[in-house]
């Protein structure tokens, strides 16, 4: 089930349209996530729940956010043993908001398939 990083939340100036308070929006809003490295890099981060969907877009904003990084946000939004997925559509509904953003989806009430684990490779 996904959660929200209420720490991180972006609470904004009263109507600011990406300002969310959990009270208000639940789990929906913007977020500003440190990088785990340190330094002053922030993920910045939005999540939603609606139309069927559990969703968080991540963005940071000069490179591409690394699957360690994404493997960090999913368990930041999501419980360990949640299935969430990247996806790759058809080329014919690409969308392109941002060169540095990443997606992580869930279907909510539907289970996500999953291979069998050896296909994947050997678990250790």
């Amino acid at each position: 089930m996904m959660h929200s990083p209420d720490q991180f939340r972006f609470l904004g100036t009263f109507g600011s349209p990406m300002s969310s308070t959990r009270e208000r929006d639940g789990n929906n809003g913007s977020f500003f996530i440190p990088v785990v490295t340190g330094g002053r890099e922030r993920f910045r981060v939005i999540a939603s729940d609606g139309g069927g969907w559990e969703h968080v877009s991540v963005s940071l904003p000069s490179r591409v956010p690394t699957w360690a990084e994404m493997c960090e946000m999913k368990l930041i939004f999501w419980d360990p043993e949640d299935v969430v997925m990247q996806l790759h559509p058809p080329q014919s509904q690409w969308v392109n908001c941002h060169p540095f953003c990443l997606h992580l989806w869930r279907p909510i009430g539907v289970p996500i398939p999953l291979p069998p684990i050896w296909m994947v490779g050997p678990k250790s």
